[in-house]
């Protein structure tokens, strides 16, 4: 069995996943599987991958499913990938041609079951860094603590073990297509650690029709996903009380979205989400006003995907 799977979620993708699977094809350790998770995509993606398969290049497995959105099609690859380690790589990204063997390395010589996985580094198609490189001075970390306490910042790319991430599937909500997909990393922070690796796993363009462009009409679409996203993290056992006010702000605004009327019974945090009331009321008119030419109805598109 290989130990690594690389997963793709796409939607609608066909015309940019080429660069990835030749990327793939390049990779100078083929010690892994492609998992792609086809969400619904009506551009022939089904019939460009056959046609893959049949070069026999690469161990690609196929699936496709009724759109869930990002977070769905997360649940899927988990739900079948069975290898060891796991790292999802989007549709319009591609990896540099040694990053399974920079993946690999570092596991053979410092992976346990006393940690979850390890992150790497983004990196433009220039080869620019994404925000920081990782501390030096660390050998592992919390996802959390690399942000909030040592300085990081950008995207990273995360490699998990997949034993750990088939335990916190992510919620669906019916007309909805997103979830944070930071909530199963939190949640595998309060437990484990990641190896750092100072090394580019992936190049990133970020797209005009990708979620990270369009976020206000996400927060529009998908008030349930963002009030059960705030509610996790308000629920942190780590995060100081500005970071958890954040949350509750936001929270305030999903629940206001969505109409819902038992905001203040479900949140984990009364007293600071009380406080959060009136500028979470704010967050809520600017949403509403900015996104008020371009909303579309619930169900009817779907921003994709969302790193």
């Amino acid at each position: 069995m290989k130990l690594l799977t690389v997963f793709t979620p796409t939607y609608n993708r066909a015309y940019c996943l080429n660069q990835l699977y030749e990327s793939l094809k390049r990779q100078t350790c083929k010690d892994f599987d492609w998992l792609i998770i086809d969400d619904g995509s009506s551009d022939g993606t089904e019939s460009l991958v056959e046609r893959w398969k049949t070069e026999q290049q690469l161990s690609i497995q196929y699936i496709r499913q009724q759109n869930q959105g990002m977070h769905g099609a997360h649940n899927t690859a988990y739900e079948h990938i069975a290898t060891e380690l796991n790292v999802c790589i989007d549709s319009d990204d591609y990896m540099p041609d040694d990053a399974v063997e920079q993946i690999i390395a570092l596991w053979s010589q410092q992976g346990s079951d006393k940690v979850c996985g390890m992150v790497g580094l983004d990196a433009y198609t220039d080869g620019r860094i994404v925000g920081s490189d990782l501390p030096t001075h660390l050998t592992s970390s919390t996802l959390f603590d690399l942000y909030h306490k040592h300085g990081v910042i950008g995207d990273k790319k995360l490699v998990y073990r997949t034993a750990l991430t088939k335990q916190y599937p992510y919620p669906l909500f019916e007309g909805e297509n997103y979830v944070g997909l930071a909530y199963k990393y939190h949640c595998l922070d309060q437990h484990y650690e990641l190896l750092l690796l100072n090394e580019v796993l992936v190049h990133v363009e970020y797209l005009p029709d990708g979620s990270s462009r369009n976020m206000l009409r996400q927060y529009r679409r998908n008030p349930q996903g963002f009030a059960f996203y705030r509610k996790a993290l308000m629920s942190l056992p780590f995060g100081n009380n500005v970071f958890k006010y954040r949350q509750a702000v936001h929270y305030v605004s999903s629940s206001l979205l969505s109409k819902n009327k038992g905001w203040l019974k479900e949140t984990p945090r009364k007293a600071l989400t009380m406080l959060a009331v009136i500028p979470g009321a704010l967050l809520y008119c600017y949403i509403v006003y900015k996104t008020r030419t371009r909303y579309i109805a619930k169900g009817t598109t779907n921003d994709y995907p969302l790193a």
